[in-house]
């Protein structure tokens, strides 16, 4: 081959490539197969955790790529409530990130609160998809966070529900129980506005008693009992009459009818409601102390609540039970026991404590607020412990007497809390659907493969059959992820307000993300268990198996050769090999 000429004193020598002038699709390296990878979409342990059994890493995906309306769809379809959950809820969801192994957990919640208020924004309307109606009715009692979910999700199942409310409006603990500067009462009344507007029925300043249901036995197919815990439980101590109720005290501050305070003040208690009533009376002008019997880490209120009570000037004393108080003059006298660790621990991993001999601390106070705990106002509220017609489900006891009558909220709920409540709501608007649909003896085993991950949370869009109800139950872990993929960033932070602000007004605490922060902090999240269209399947195939069909990326089995490549170099676990059949 004669040489080109040289360039620059180099020599060109050039280069030749063999090609087939034959197309080598006849090569078919797919019988070369004995395994074979699938797209194999799992559960990422974010949405296991969440008790509303939110689709979490599809959330993250859609917001990601700015399709945000597509986002809160995929929300209402499990929880009709992202801008309050978005703002109350203890988000077990970022316990469980996978995230955390890596650096920081996704802030799950505030992309929640940004969606939940990009929807009031846009003025979104819930998912229009509803079962043609079935001429059933059910009777809600009590219209907090579980009764209006119940309401929702029957009503997307064909049903007619009327919400029977005592108070003059409806929320429950979200409008009575929750100060303004963690749940403004404008957001709280566009969410269950739009529950209105969806075709529940809410009848409110109607008391609730067991003479209202006889009347209204005939006219209601089943019934929903969801009154929840509004009456503070008593110390039972000498002078406790001395003490307000915590949970009446913030109803009053909720109405405005806060007569004004001055002072110190013992709160005592070491709940949510506990720390609500204390970070009030901070804002009311008085210095506060929460008494709580056990250590500070084993309160069961929220822990970013504490660290922010503490920041606004919050002192906590912990293992001390009041065992007297005296009110002398305008002042009260508190009789506290000392306590100790006994080295148990409670179920739910507390510490069991015990009076520390006769050690006794007296504290001079201006006002008591107790906050030791709830409960309904009247024993027909409770549910029925046992018998042969009683079905105890994960968030609701199902009675069968001669109508189907459901009990939830915080009256079977194990965790307290408001997601958990919603939560009560849609498992027993599935349960009274399986029970008209199936019957008694199904009931149980009906649900059970609508389990998100192991349970015990339901999701709805598998109910209805909806898109994704054949993705696998198996929860990634950590392990599963390919983190080389990622790189480390930090946490978005939303802005909030400072605490020489927060502590003069009952504006919110925490502002909302940004578009941009939304956005970014998307792109922190592995999106476990889901497709989010990276293309590695693609770029790595060594036998361009991977093609598209009908917009969707198929496994073309005529030229895989089961190499495995693609499963391996999935970064969010979506895929998997099975052997060849």
């Amino acid at each position: 081959m004669e040489r080109m000429k040289k360039q620059n004193g180099t020599e060109d020598i050039p280069l030749f490539i063999s090609r087939s002038n034959i197309t080598t699709e006849i090569n078919k390296t797919g019988s070369w197969r004995f395994a074979r990878p699938k797209y194999d979409e799992k559960t990422s342990p974010c949405s296991a955790a969440c008790p509303a059994g939110e689709d979490i890493a599809r959330i993250q995906m859609l917001a990601n790529q700015e399709s945000f309306k597509e986002a809160v769809h995929t929300i209402l379809i499990e929880n009709p409530f992202p801008a309050v959950c978005g703002r109350v809820c203890f988000h077990p969801c970022e316990t469980a990130c996978n995230r955390t192994g890596f650096d920081e957990p996704i802030a799950i919640r505030c992309l929640e609160r940004f969606l939940g208020d990009f929807a009031i924004q846009e003025s979104m309307k819930l998912p229009p998809e509803k079962l043609p109606e079935n001429g059933k009715s059910v009777c809600i009692v009590g219209a907090g966070p579980a009764g209006l979910a119940a309401g929702y999700f029957l009503t997307r199942l064909g049903y007619s529900c009327h919400i029977f409310e005592a108070s003059s409006e409806p929320g429950g603990i979200l409008r009575w129980g929750i100060p303004e500067y963690r749940l403004p009462v404008k957001i709280l009344a566009r969410e269950i506005e739009r529950i209105k507007d969806f075709g529940v029925k809410i009848n409110c300043n109607v008391p609730m008693s067991q003479n209202f249901l006889k009347e209204t036995k005939s006219r209601y197919d089943a019934f929903f009992i969801a009154c929840g815990y509004s009456r503070s439980m008593q110390m039972n101590i000498p002078g406790d009459q001395a003490a307000s109720d915590g949970l009446e005290f913030l109803r009053h501050m909720r109405r405005e009818e806060i007569t004004p305070l001055t002072g110190t003040a013992a709160v005592v208690g070491g709940g949510n409601t506990a720390v609500d009533i204390a970070r009030s009376l901070v804002r009311l002008g008085l210095n506060p102390i929460i008494v709580y019997r056990r250590r500070k880490q084993d309160m069961p209120a929220f822990k970013h609540e504490v660290e922010m009570a503490r920041k606004e000037g919050v002192k906590i004393l912990e293992l001390f039970a009041p065992i007297q108080i005296e009110k002398t003059g305008g002042a009260c006298f508190l009789t506290l026991q000392q306590m100790k660790i006994s080295g148990a621990e409670t179920s739910g991993g507390r510490a069991v404590v015990v009076p520390d001999g006769r050690v006794t601390q007296l504290r001079r106070v201006d006002h008591v607020f107790t906050a030791i705990g709830a409960e309904p106002t009247e024993p027909w509220q409770f549910p029925p412990e046992q018998g042969p017609e009683t079905l105890h489900l994960g968030h609701c006891t199902f009675a069968h007497r001669d109508r189907p009558l459901m009990f939830g909220g915080d009256l079977t709920n194990p965790i307290k809390s408001v997601t958990d409540a919603i939560a009560s709501g849609k498992q027993a608007a599935m349960a009274l659907d399986a029970f008209f649909k199936k019957g008694w003896d199904a009931n149980a085993d009906r649900l059970a493969p609508y389990r998100v991950g192991s349970g015990p949370a339901l999701s709805m869009e598998s109910y209805l059959k909806g898109e994704h109800t054949s993705r696998n139950r198996h929860i990634v872990s950590y392990e599963e992820i390919n983190t080389d993929y990622f790189s480390t960033a930090a946490r978005v932070l939303s802005a909030s307000l400072a605490v020489d602000e927060s502590v003069h007004s009952f504006l919110e605490t925490e502002e909302t993300y940004t578009f941009d922060q939304a956005v970014e902090e998307t792109y922190r999240c592995f999106k476990c268990g889901i497709c989010d269209s990276c293309n590695n399947c693609r770029i790595f195939c060594p036998e361009v198996a991977v093609v598209f069909k009908d917009s969707r990326r198929v496994i073309d089995l005529n030229y895989c050769k089961g190499c495995g490549i693609c499963v391996v170099e999935c970064p969010r676990n979506a895929m998997a090999l099975e052997m060849e059949i």
